[in-house]
């Protein structure tokens, strides 16, 4: 799921940046800091929205910087254990399926896409449901639900998918 998350944080404002718009370096400046970031807390970082910036700085003596306090808004996708997703299938494997959730993929092993046994294809490359005749392919669409989720800062995200419930599964079009 998709969140816009609010942030404080401070910014340091070199001297050969001073007359330029404070806005606009502190925006380079939280992109390049958190944007791709992972946090547990706050989930992948997708976007720096909106940037607000206290136009009176701090001097420290000894660096000739004015350091900001500055309020952003950053857009952030969460996956959370229970959501029900669509995405595409962007690879097919002998274990399982790749899908594109959004910003990230997620995995389903071959034992949560149907309660048919699935074998697969290597000419394809597919998975094919024994009994059901059921081809799931690169580039086809499924809907899912997250089963779990982990996070590890400073850039990985690891979701699980099953598709094995009721209105769930490759999406007939």
């Amino acid at each position: 799921m998709f969140r816009l998350v609010e942030i404080e944080d401070v910014v340091r404002i070199p001297p050969d940046k001073f007359g330029e718009d404070l806005e606009k370096i502190a925006y380079d400046y939280l992109r390049n800091k958190y944007v791709g970031r992972v946090d547990p807390a706050m989930g992948l970082v997708v976007a720096v929205a909106e940037v607000k910036v206290d136009p009176e700085g701090l001097i420290i003596p000894g660096d000739g910087a004015t350091y900001h306090d500055t309020k952003a808004s950053l857009i952030t996708f969460y996956p959370v254990t229970n959501e029900v997703v669509e995405g595409e299938v962007i690879d097919v494997k002998r274990i399982g399926l790749f899908v594109n959730i959004g910003p990230i993929d997620a995995f389903v092993h071959i034992s949560q896409i149907t309660d048919d046994k699935m074998i697969y294809d290597e000419v394809r490359p597919a998975l094919v449901g024994e009994e059901t005749k059921l081809v799931v392919t690169k580039g086809d669409i499924v809907r899912g639900r997250i089963v779990n989720v982990a996070m590890a800062a400073p850039a990985t995200i690891r979701v699980g998918m099953t598709l094995r419930q009721p209105k769930l599964g490759k999406i007939q079009r």
